[in-house]
């Protein structure tokens, strides 16, 4: 028997960033931002001693990552052929610039995932994060699954 559940930080939450997708051949290549949402379903075969796959209050950890990854930051992919510049945007602290492999919601559901896997291995290593899911809004949404 597998239970699941679901850890869900909306829109609501402020992780408000912005980026580009360079390779775009639209205008997702130039700078723009959303207020991302993230869904995390955890799964184990065994419940706790309080009959739960996870506390939801001890994620706390998570979601301050989360706010420091998302929240009023710059996602620059290390890739960008701009990279200098906007990197430059940091050092005159117009921005909080995080570089990072692969810009888009589906390398961001997959950073996400192996944060949070990697976190649980050392706290919780009965339970696993299956899927991470990153809305930029309703009409756009993408998940990453193990």
């Amino acid at each position: 028997m597998t239970y699941q559940v679901i850890k869900n930080y909306g829109h609501e939450q402020g992780l408000s960033c912005v980026f580009r997708q360079h390779r775009a051949d639209s205008h997702c290549n130039q700078l723009h931002g959303y207020a991302l949402a993230f869904s995390l379903t955890f799964q184990s075969d065994q419940l706790d001693d309080r009959n739960w796959v996870i506390d939801f209050g001890s994620l706390k950890p998570v979601k301050d990552w989360l706010h420091e990854m998302f929240d009023h930051t710059l996602l620059l992919a290390a890739d960008d052929p701009s990279f200098e510049d906007l990197f430059h945007l940091g050092a005159l602290g117009l921005a909080k610039v995080h570089v990072v492999q692969k810009i888009g919601c589906e390398a961001f559901a997959r950073m996400v995932w192996g944060f949070v896997n990697g976190w649980l291995e050392l706290r919780n290593p009965n339970v696993r994060c299956v899927s991470v899911r990153v809305s930029e809004h309703a009409g756009n949404q993408a998940t990453y699954m193990s």
